[in-house]
């Protein structure tokens, strides 16, 4: 496992998106100081779970986004992502590659992902356990953590040794085993607490609970009664409520047939009642008829007799006329007196109510206009009061009038001496800033010439500059174009390189004995390591060494077996050896004469170049091997030799001796020997590219230094355009103030002049207004006056009119009685007026009756005995018929008498028939209302049933008991119960389902305790099997670093002495660590009597002891190697190289030591100023330079 990649954007000084990539080895970051090169320590730190704000060097988490430079707004939000080579499957997922990435916003949003997927802090923690990577390992060491390994104190030291000694997972599932093992104490404390409150509960609740059931037992019996009783009840109303129903259908029916009885009954009573009225009808008739008859008779005897006396009247009337008329007359004479003293009493009284009338009306028309008087004084009166009110008000006004004008003709007298000295001001103030005008108009002029031509000379070199920066961007893009070519040439040498130093190509077991090669002073190299071919030659001399070209070359024998017996003991399969000093050189080839033959190039020892040490190996290895131009010359060559000679072509085609031939396509173009002369290609290509570059660099600086030329000089340009902006705004500004100033001046003098005159006229208004007010209040004082004693005269008017107006209503009601008793005297004489002409009216017709009557009684005699005669014979011929009318009345009355008879005896049956009626009626209301009764009680019970216990009927006979069929017996009962129940007094019947909850919830807290009692046993056995786990591993993972630690301390210093020993009277798993270094020559002594350097070469000693030990995959190092020395420097870069085997180095630093033990290089600088960019590593290394 490996770190393949950081990227970063947005992260402090990284404002744009960049993408480290990294290869095993050494990768070196280098640039100037405050470039950002310790940000991409941070930046790994923070992405790993940092959250300790002083480790990543701010002072808030928000630090960490790019804040912004004068040029560039802030941003949103920072991300890092770091992408690591699982192919080995060291950390527990499924993936060859595991990329962790974190994003923070500035809204205070944060994310972890981990292979793009949302995860925990807590999951990134746990997916480094172990590995010496994560915020608190090994795997990044900044200046700040060498500082606390070698300033700390000693339990400070704690994490670095825990996480080497590998018991950090441990202590972490200790610390949450502590923190599992509190929680279920606490819990404990709350269950028991609980617990001990649930037993005080359960016991009153369990007493309440039988109670409880008790109560409900009964109340389940009596419900059982009180339902069976309410089933018997309702069958027992319901068979009453039947029998009533069958009694009243046979009332109704009777009561029907009496009805029917009682109407036919009726129809017949209603026949006979018509026949008496017909046949009393025809007997009304006879009557009338003989009464009328009778009636005649009588009339006609009366006639008679009347006759008989007119006669005898006629006889006598002459005698007696004239007394009669003397009568009439005197009679008529005292009427007519009579009538003439009414009429002169009536003319009289007509008189006298005339003058009555006309006196009420006289009085009535003065009464008025009093009263109109009374109306008009009493206004007049109201208004004079009212007018002198307004006087009195106006006049308080007036005086209030006359004190303001009095203020305000002090206050414009002011005005007018503050206006008076404010128009001398003004006029002096405009004469001045005309003056200025003038000045700053001037000035404004002078400055806008001056800007026009600044302007056009700017002009000229922006025009310049956009030429140049045409030929800039032409030329970085050909940079850009070889800086591409330069970095992918570098990373396929580094890659060659890589290739080559870790024997890629190679047999697992040749690269197992040559990983030893520092260490094993005699190991060589591989054939391919020593020997050196021209290109054209590289197939055949490959070909040529075949198998051996991966033989290992030895000092000696020793070294060969030394190697052979590592191969052993680890069981990394087998290597060839040729130790030099028992290899030897052969004969070469033993027919001379065919390096003579056509196609011969020559042996293929000549071929190689070695150095002078390896002559025997080349000529071992190579001498019998001829090297000829292509196959035919070859297999010409064999059967010429008889197959005695080994031979290879140019293309790689073998002919062993005895004929064998072997020979095809490669499977790549790529060859073990080839890989040292490509090196060397790379390395002039890359040298050329870097020439080349530079070249295009220096000419763009040149470039730039042109351009930035005219740029200062548009710098200059432009400050003089600004001092100018400046001095042409101010006089502008100046100009325009002066102008408005005058504008101002000359406004206010307007103004002042127009409220001057304001207040002149004011003056003048105020002067006429006083006199005016003093003539007003003369006037209203004098107008009160008169007001006052004109009212004092109206209200004596008034009283007079008031007693004239009582007297006048007085006289008017005694006209009025007078006048009434003169219309009942004129009523009354107009009675007897009208009485008296009536009775004259009535002696005149008697008197003219009489006077027609004298002369004619002899023929009125004669014809009255005639009329007589007539009238006798009629009264003889109306006998018969009144016979006949009494005949029929008798038989009619005999009719009647006969139907009166059928008629009692009718009118007794139907009044017995309707007596029947009403007794059955009675008796159906009777019945009727027994069945609503019985229904009533029926629906009472129905009731009852649904309010006690929520029952219907249909619901009710579900739960019939057959059994209970007793009424008195189940009354009883029901009466027993209800007895007990009222016995048990007040009951909680929710106690029941209280005691269940709380028992039931006890029981549960008692598990719960119990479980708890043993999660907590087991949670102690467990950190105890922790501890004594951690305390075993730790001491023999101490007993490591220790004895490592003081191997790397001697490589490091050269000899020496390093020491790391656990305080005493401590827990192992807690004891500080003390370090005691003694460097070459000096005496045995604690940290804080080093050196710098010394100090910090003991810290390095002891991270490169726990890299020994613990290897992590990778490992960030910023400047810890800053305050050695150069030799110190080269020390520490070539154990730097000796680790990176098991681990891959990425180095911040500034010493050049370092840099040049790095595989590759990284370079950051700040082109932008507060932007980080990566940057070639040349351009960086001149920066270094100055």
């Amino acid at each position: 496992m490996y770190l393949k990649s950081i990227e970063v954007q947005g992260f402090k000084s990284f404002a744009n998106k960049i993408k480290f990539e990294f290869h095993n080895g050494i990768t070196g970051i280098v640039g100037p100081n405050g470039s950002g090169k310790s940000n991409v320590a941070d930046a790994v730190r923070w992405v790993l779970g940092e959250q300790r704000v002083k480790q990543l060097r701010g002072g808030s988490m928000q630090d960490v986004i790019f804040s912004g430079t004068e040029n560039r707004k802030p941003l949103s939000y920072a991300s890092v992502a770091i992408t690591l080579d699982n192919s080995d499957h060291k950390l527990p997922v499924d993936y060859e590659e595991v990329t962790v990435a974190r994003k923070l916003y500035r809204s205070g949003e944060s994310e972890y992902l981990i292979n793009g997927k949302a995860c925990r802090l807590k999951d990134v923690n746990e997916l480094f356990y172990d590995t010496g990577i994560g915020k608190e390992g090994y795997s990044i060491i900044g200046q700040g953590q060498i500082d606390k390994i070698l300033s700390g104190k000693p339990d400070e030291r704690r994490e670095l040794f825990d996480e080497a000694a590998g018991i950090v997972k441990f202590k972490r599932r200790k610390s949450m085993s502590v923190k599992k093992l509190e929680d279920e104490r606490q819990n404990l404390v709350r269950v028991n607490d609980i617990l001990s409150e649930l037993e005080k509960q359960v016991g009153p609740l369990e007493r309440q609970s039988e109670k409880a059931r008790e109560y409900l037992k009964r109340k389940e019996e009596l419900k059982t009664y009180d339902i069976n009783m309410f089933l018997l009840e309702m069958e027992r109303i319901k068979e009453q409520i039947l029998e009533l129903e069958g009694k009243l259908r046979v009332t109704k029916g009777e009561l029907e047939e009496a009805t029917k009885q009682y109407a036919d009954t009726k129809t017949e009573y209603e026949s006979i009642e018509e026949q008496v009225e017909v046949i009393d009808d025809s007997i009304e008739r006879a009557n009338r008829q003989l009464n009328e008859t009778t009636i005649l008779k009588q009339q006609l005897e009366n006639q008679i007799a009347l006759l008989k006396e007119q006669i005898h009247s006629a006889r006598m009337n002459d005698e007696h006329f004239d007394q009669r008329a003397n009568v009439i007359d005197s009679e008529m004479d005292v009427r007519e007196g009579q009538m003439k003293e009414l009429q002169a009493e009536k003319d009289s009284i007509v008189k006298q109510m005339e003058a009555k009338q006309s006196e009420e009306d006289k009085i009535k028309s003065e009464l008025t206009d009093l009263q109109a008087k009374i109306a008009q004084i009493t206004g007049s009166v109201d208004e004079k009061k009212n007018h002198i009110m307004e006087i009195l008000n106006n006049r308080a006004s007036t005086k209030a009038q006359i004190q303001k004008f009095d203020t305000m003709m002090e206050q414009i007298q002011v005005r007018k001496s503050q206006i008076s000295r404010e128009i001398l001001a003004n006029d002096s103030e405009i004469a001045e800033e005309n003056e200025n005008l003038n000045k700053f108009q001037m000035e404004l002029k002078v400055i806008s010439d001056k800007i026009i031509s600044l302007n056009n000379e700017n002009k000229e070199y922006e025009s310049k500059i956009k030429e140049l920066q045409t030929q800039i961007s032409k030329e970085s893009q050909k940079l850009q174009i070889g800086q591409s070519a330069f970095h992918r040439e570098q990373s396929r040498l580094e890659s060659l390189k890589n290739i080559t130093e870790r024997y890629d190509g190679y047999g697992n077991s040749i690269r197992r004995v040559m990983d030893n090669k520092d260490r094993e002073k005699g190991l060589l190299g591989v054939v391919a390591d020593i020997v050196k071919v021209e290109k054209e030659y590289e197939i055949a001399i490959e070909t040529a060494l075949g198998g051996s070209i991966q033989n290992i070359v030895t000092e000696d024998e020793d070294t060969a077996k030394r190697m052979i017996s590592f191969l052993k003991k680890n069981k990394f399969g087998r290597a060839t050896f040729l130790p030099l000093t028992s290899i030897r050189a052969n004969a070469g080839i033993n027919r001379p004469e065919v390096l003579k033959e056509a196609g011969v190039v020559g042996t293929a020892n000549k071929l190689v170049q070695v150095e002078k040490k390896y002559a025997v190996l080349a000529d071992f290895l190579l001498g019998r091997t001829l090297v000829v131009d292509h196959i035919d010359h070859a297999t010409m060559i064999a059967r010429k030799y008889h197959q005695s000679i080994r031979i290879v072509t140019l293309e790689g085609e073998l002919i062993n001796p005895g004929g064998a031939m072997t020979g095809g396509a490669f499977k790549n173009s790529s060859n073990l020997l080839s890989r040292r002369r490509e090196i060397e290609e790379f390395e002039k290509t890359v040298q050329k590219l870097k020439q080349e570059m530079t070249e295009m660099e220096s000419q763009i600086a040149s470039l730039k230094d042109e351009r930035a030329g005219y740029y200062e000089k548009t710098d200059t340009i432009g400050a003089e355009l600004q001092k100018a902006y400046v001095v042409q705004n101010t006089a502008k500004m100046n100009a325009d103030q002066s102008m408005a100033k005058i504008k101002s001046f000359k406004q206010l003098f307007d103004n002042l002049r127009n409220e001057a005159a304001k207040l002149d006229a004011q003056i003048t208004e105020i002067m006429e207004n006083q006199e005016s007010i003093n003539v007003e209040l003369d006037t209203s004082e004098s107008l009160e006056n008169n007001l006052n004693v004109d009212i004092e005269k109206e209200q004596k008017e008034l009283e007079e009119i008031h007693a004239q107006e009582g007297f006048k209503t007085r006289q008017s009601e005694q006209i009025h009685l007078e006048y009434a008793g003169l219309e009942q005297k004129y009523t009354f004489v107009t009675e007897n007026i009208i009485r008296i002409r009536e009775e004259m009216d009535k002696f005149r017709a008697e008197l003219e009756e009489l006077t027609k009557s004298k002369g004619g009684n002899s023929w009125e005699i004669s014809e009255k005995e005639e009329k007589i005669q007539e009238l006798k014979t009629t009264i003889e011929n109306s006998g018969e018929l009144f016979e006949e009318i009494k005949n029929q009345i008798e038989t009619s009355k005999k009719e009647r008498e006969e139907l009166n008879k059928r008629h009692k005896s009718f009118f007794e049956k139907r009044e017995e028939i309707s007596r029947h009626m009403t007794d059955l009626d009675k008796e159906v209301y009777r019945l009727e209302s027994q069945k609503e009764s019985y229904e009533e009680a029926s629906e009472k019970q129905i009731n009852y049933m649904w309010e006690e216990y929520e029952l219907t009927l249909n619901h009710a006979k579900e739960l019939r008991n057959p059994n209970l069929t007793d009424l008195a017996d189940m009354k009883r009962r029901i009466q027993e119960l209800k007895s007990e129940i009222k016995a048990l007094g007040n009951v909680n019947v929710n106690a029941i389902e209280e005691y269940k909850s709380v028992s039931e919830r006890y029981e549960f807290l008692k598990g719960q305790h119990d479980d708890l009692v043993e999660a907590a046993e087991t949670l102690e056995q467990i950190i105890e099997e922790l501890d004594n786990a951690m305390r075993k591993q730790f001491k023999e993972q101490f007993a490591r670093i220790a004895a490592e630690f003081d191997q790397v301390f001697k490589e490091m210093f050269g000899g020496g002495k390093g020491t790391l020993e656990l305080m005493e009277d401590e827990d192992i798993l807690e004891a500080g660590i003390r370090i005691i270094a003694q460097p070459p020559g000096k005496k045995l002594q604690n940290m804080m009597q080093l050196s710098g350097g010394e100090k910090a070469l003991t810290a390095i000693a002891l991270l490169f002891a726990i890299q020994n030990l613990k290897p992590s995959p990778f490992c960030l190092l910023d400047e810890i190697e800053a305050a050695l020395d150069d030799n110190n420097v080269d020390r520490f870069a070539q154990y730097l190289h000796k680790l990176t085997k098991y681990t891959q180095f990425i180095v911040i630093t500034h010493r050049r030591g370092t840099m040049t033990a790095a595989d590759r290089l990284y370079g950051i600088t700040m082109q932008e100023k507060g932007v980080s960019t990566l940057v070639s590593v040349s351009l960086l290394e001149n920066e270094l330079d100055k």
